[in-house]
């Protein structure tokens, strides 16, 4: 009986790590939010995530965004300097 109370566990833990993983983070979904005008108006065909293109776009046009986006991009790129550096400070930065 211990022994399928701690598989029912392990499964269970398992499964919600895989959900979330599957979902974007809180500021990946605000990012899309305050961009998605200037996503439509300069990389209309391109879609998040890797080898969409969007990324791409977005920095090769990031002098064009608006104010808001390109602030929200500079907080999202900051926050994951930071949890890839801990107790490392960063400043926000363009991307290039």
């Amino acid at each position: 009986m211990r022994l399928l109370n701690t598989l029912a566990a392990a499964t269970a833990l398992s499964l919600a790590a895989a959900a979330a993983f599957a979902q974007p983070p809180a500021a990946a979904v605000y990012v899309r939010q305050v961009c998605a005008a200037d996503v439509q108006k300069l990389c209309p065909n391109t879609t998040p995530g890797k080898g969409g293109g969007m990324g791409k776009c977005l920095r090769a046009n990031f002098s064009q965004l608006s104010q808001p986006c390109q602030t929200a991009i500079q907080q999202r790129l900051a926050a994951r300097q930071q949890s890839a550096t801990p107790g490392t400070p960063s400043t926000p930065t363009s991307p290039q």
